[in-house]
């Protein structure tokens, strides 16, 4: 289905603030489907057709009634002989108000075309269509709904709704069905819904409100002011406590330039806000002990330390090393994690210092060899991210001891290049030395040397990726390369 944007541009020639106009109104008319219990549609005449034909390109279902239509228009087009009564709008300005017989209803179907104009230009219309009501008398929260509704249809045919200062509407936005409250011009209560009723008693307010301004039932009437004061809608919490929080919504209604009242909305928003609370308890908690879990392995590698200075044997030395640069690559995760939100980690803000640490473990001024990154790798998971960390560790110290061993010598400078590439699919590490190259014969999978099992077991079997290792593209040097697939793992955790 093409979006709102695509059908302006490929059926009209609306210069972008009309366009603007038009996207803003199907952005905040949900409320309007509630208020009339119908369904709404936007119709947009097409360019270069003097209103002959309109394309569809809105369509909101209320939430307080059955819809009329189980099936999308959007995208649809029809003629002036379809749809006289949205022509006749388009052509005079004047909301218009009749019935039509749609197939497959086979049905009569009642309609009320309002013009949308902006900047004293007509440039589309809404239709509100409902089936007729046989037989039974509106109640008063029908009639107050339906009234307040007529108001913001008078609004939208002058040019004043949507609100060209509208506040961006969450997912957390009050619906009509949530509560609502009807204020007159001096913000005293006309009427209020049951569901606005039960919401003022969860913040502690039991007075019978209606005849009386908010303040005087002991709420905080600024959002109330600042949106009838200023012409545009205002949102705020009101919270008592830690356990109720009402989220309010004020939307003023305007006529011929003056504010006549005002809609509040109220939803009960207080399970959703333990629950952020819980969340962020939560997340705390996590970094917390990200953080003791770094702080325990730097004290198991201190302690390695100090075993090794005991340590006569050259090898057993050189395996006590190994381990720390190891433990010390996991702690930088933790590290780094113990500072995020989530579990999610910059995995650049780990490989810089783990690169940093290779320099300084393993090279020397008779070693000159120079270690850079390249690409960016992104957010990765902690599951990906520790694993992965310790694998560059591996990877780097293999290729400086392997690649330029004592004695080395050659006509310019060592150098180690890490690349990092993540396309959301897959993470792809490359990690390309200068160096000797690879004994003729090499095969990753038949290497019995610590490092590279430990690179193959992480990567093969922890991250589910795979590792090839092959001479340079000089003829000299090795490259090693490693992809971690990101999706996959996703899907099969869930």
């Amino acid at each position: 289905m093409a979006s709102l944007a695509e059908l302006l541009r490929i059926h009209t020639r609306l210069d972008a603030s009309r366009q603007g106009h038009l996207q803003r109104l199907v952005a905040s008319w949900g409320p309007l489907a509630d208020l009339c219990f119908a369904d709404l549609l936007l119709f947009v005449p097409i360019a270069g057709e003097d209103h002959h034909r309109y394309v569809v390109t809105g369509q909101v279902r209320p939430t307080t009634n059955q819809t009329v239509y189980r099936q999308d228009f959007v995208g649809e087009i029809v003629d002036e002989v379809e749809r006289p009564l949205v022509a006749r709008a388009a052509r005079s300005g004047e909301i218009v108000e009749g019935e039509i017989n749609r197939s497959p209803l086979h049905d009569r179907v009642r309609v009320l075309c309002i013009p949308v104009r902006y900047q004293g230009q007509v440039i589309a219309v809404v239709s509100r269509e409902s089936m007729p009501t046989m037989g039974r008398e509106p109640g008063e929260l029908e009639r107050t709904y339906v009234d307040v509704f007529q108001r913001f249809a008078r609004m939208i045919a002058a040019g004043t709704f949507p609100f060209t200062a509208e506040d961006a509407e969450s997912e957390e936005a009050p619906r009509v069905g949530d509560g609502a409250i009807v204020l007159d011009a001096d913000g005293r209560v006309e009427y209020a819904s049951p569901n606005a009723v039960s919401a003022l008693h969860k913040i502690g307010v039991h007075a019978n409100a209606e005849g009386m301004r908010l303040g005087e039932l002991g709420l905080e009437e600024v959002a109330i002011r600042t949106a009838m004061a200023i012409g545009a809608p205002v949102t705020e919490e009101i919270e008592r406590g830690q356990e109720a929080t009402v989220l309010l919504r004020c939307l003023p209604l305007i006529d011929e330039g003056t504010v006549t009242g005002a809609l509040v909305l109220l939803r009960d928003i207080s399970e959703l806000r333990r629950r952020d609370r819980l969340l962020i308890s939560m997340d705390a908690t996590i970094r917390e002990i990200h953080h003791r879990v770094k702080n325990n392995l730097q004290t198991i590698s201190s302690l390695l330390r100090l075993q090794g200075r005991r340590l006569q044997s050259p090898e057993a030395k050189a395996a006590i090393e190994e381990s720390v640069r190891r433990i010390r690559s996991i702690a930088l995760v933790h590290e780094t994690l113990s500072r995020e939100t989530g579990d999610d980690v910059s995995f650049n803000d780990i490989v810089r210092p783990l690169v940093r640490m290779v320099e300084e473990s393993l090279l020397s001024p008779d070693r000159p060899v120079r270690v850079a990154v390249e690409g960016d790798a992104g957010k990765l998971p902690a599951r990906v991210a520790t694993p992965l960390a310790v694998v560059l560790t591996e990877l780097l110290q293999n290729a400086v001891d392997h690649g330029y061993p004592e004695g080395w010598a050659a006509d310019e400078p060592g150098r180690v290049v890490v690349t990092l590439h993540n396309d959301g699919m897959e993470l792809q590490a490359l990690v390309t030395d200068n160096g000797v190259g690879l004994p003729e014969g090499f095969r990753v999978e038949d290497s019995t040397g610590l490092g590279l099992s430990i690179v193959r077991s992480l990567v093969t079997s922890q991250m589910e990726g795979s590792i090839a290792m092959r001479v340079g593209e000089t003829g000299s040097g090795t490259v090693v390369d490693v992809r971690v697939p990101l999706v996959i793992n996703e899907r099969v955790e869930r």
